[in-house]
Parts: C-alpha cells; sequence; structure tokens
C-alpha cells in the first residue's frame, strides 16, 4: 500500500508578508483570491487536514476543501515572541536568535524546540503511512519543513534551509517505512475543458 501525503502551505497573509511570528491573523484578500484561483487542482484526497491555525483553516476553505483539524499539525511554538517581527525580535535578542536559527534543541524563547516539531510531526508520518490513498494536509510552513526533516531522516539542523513560499504543495508518497519527496510546486488553476 502506498500513502500520499501532499501538504499545502497556507496563502498570503499579514503576517507572512511582514515576516513576523504568527499571532492568529487570517489570509489576506489577495491570499484568499489566490486559494479560491487554484480550487480544483488537487488530486481528489481520501482525508483532508489543516493545522489548527486560522490561516491554514481559511487557506483549506478556500481551496474548497472540507477537513479535520489535526492537532499534531501545529506550528511551531515560538513563545514569547508571537506576534513580533523578526526584525524586532533580532534587535532585542540577536544572540537568542542566533541560537533558535543553529541549535534545534534551543528553546529559551519559552516555545517549542525545533527538533521537537520535527519529531512530532515525524510521529504523525508514521501514522500516516498506515492510511491508504492520498491526505491533503493544509498546514503552516514549519510543518512542512518537520515533514521533509523527518522524511528523509535529515538532521534537524537543516529545518531553517528549506524555504516553503505560501501556497505551494509539497508531496510525500511512502510505503514500508520510506517516504519519497517531491519539492514544493506552486499550485495551478485547474485547466477548463474547451
Amino acid at each position: 500500500m502506498t500513502s500520499r501525503v501532499t501538504f499545502v502551505s497556507p496563502a498570503m497573509s499579514p503576517s507572512l508578508r511582514q515576516a513576523r511570528f504568527y499571532d492568529g491573523d487570517s489570509v489576506d484578500d489577495i491570499g484568499a483570491a489566490g486559494a479560491r484561483a487554484v480550487a480544483g487542482s488537487l488530486p481528489a484526497p481520501a482525508r483532508v487536514v489543516t493545522s489548527a491555525s486560522v490561516r491554514c483553516q481559511e487557506t483549506a476553505e478556500a481551496l474548497g476543501l472540507d477537513g479535520a483539524v489535526a492537532a499534531e499539525l501545529a506550528g511551531l511554538d515560538v513563545g514569547r515572541w508571537r506576534g513580533r517581527t523578526l526584525q524586532e525580535v533580532g534587535a532585542a535578542e540577536p544572540e537568542a536568535v542566533g541560537r533558535w536559527l543553529t541549535d534545534p534543541g534551543w528553546a529559551e524563547h519559552g516555545g517549542e524546540p525545533v527538533r521537537d516539531v520535527c519529531e512530532r510531526i515525524g510521529r504523525w508520518l508514521d501514522t500516516a503511512q498506515d492510511m491508504d490513498g492520498r491526505t491533503v494536509a493544509v498546514v503552516e510552513p514549519e510543518v512542512v519543513r518537520a515533514a521533509v526533516v523527518a522524511a528523509l531522516d535529515l538532521s534537524a539542523s537543516v529545518f531553517w534551509r528549506l524555504d516553503v513560499p505560501p501556497l505551494t504543495v509539497t508531496e510525500l508518497s511512502g510505503r514500508s517505512g520510506r517516504w519519497n519527496l517531491r519539492l514544493g510546486r506552486p499550485l495551478a488553476a485547474p485547466e477548463e475543458d474547451d
């Protein structure tokens, strides 16, 4: 049995646009319109799951997907940095940001270490491999990063070197404890029949 997981990153939101740690904002009008424009472009899923964030749920809705929230697919908890821009945090706590970006076990910001999110998503992938058919998961960019790290058995130190643009697709297919990766592609509007 081959399992397929299609990860979709959320549409553009103010926090993504401003390089601000996610604080619960909605997708913006441009992001919502972009998601609506590509609705119907994904292969038919056997199941749809989302991160609990507003922007992931709104992206799924704009894509025409009705999914259940999967708590284990939550985004990375950034603790006291939530709602602040990376520039603000870097100016106030440069050593902390440097450590956070280089040490996957660091979490002195009061949130979750990168290593832990990679392990959490890896455990979810273990269960996903037992599901027949395609799962579409509309999830935070860091969940996509963690899935790639876990699926390819990479060091968590590469986490921040993986870019996940808004409204892109990253696909994993696997069986027998092994995943193959199809790297992020943009969603495209479905072709119309002539």
